[in-house]
């Protein structure tokens, strides 16, 4: 049973954001679909979402997009049962101090946090990576091709 990632934006302005997590993920083969709420403004509306994609019984993890007070991924994962990775944008607005929402959590949970888009997708195939072998050959044909650059990359230095 194929898994797949929710990407749930606090906002349409964190698309940029979600659609390199997006690519990412296609790239290894995992669907991906793209959702926005709000924990402060629509928490119902995010409720009614995470109620749909939960009694989905495939493999799932959830990356949550939200700056400034990134009460989504503590919301989302208060709610749910599959692993949720908070992958906050940077502010140049706030020099990077709203980050510390998205690492200090409430007791009872726990999103990871990765502040690289290309690594929240990563990660999330990882995830799902431990059920499904397919998914797992990909990971490897990845990380091997990141280990040829790196080896064709010095070898052209040294000539």
């Amino acid at each position: 049973m194929a898994g797949f990632a929710v990407i749930l934006m606090g906002s349409k302005a964190d698309m940029e954001h979600a659609q390199v997590i997006a690519n990412e993920l296609d790239k290894l083969g995992i669907e991906a679909v793209m959702r926005v709420g709000s924990a402060h403004k629509t928490p119902g509306h995010v409720l009614e979402i995470l109620k749909q994609y939960e009694t989905d019984a495939r493999p799932k993890v959830y990356i949550t997009i939200a700056g400034r007070s990134n009460a989504l991924s503590a919301f989302v994962d208060g709610q749910v049962t599959a692993p949720v990775i908070a992958c906050p944008p940077y502010s140049d607005r706030y020099g990077g101090v709203d980050i510390f929402s998205s690492l200090r959590m409430p007791g009872g949970i726990a999103p990871a946090v990765v502040l690289d888009p290309s690594g929240a997708a990563l990660l999330a195939s990882k995830m799902l990576g431990i059920g499904d072998s397919a998914i797992r050959k990909r990971i490897e044909k990845l990380q091997q091709d990141n280990r040829d650059k790196i080896t064709t990359d010095d070898a052209e230095l040294i000539g």
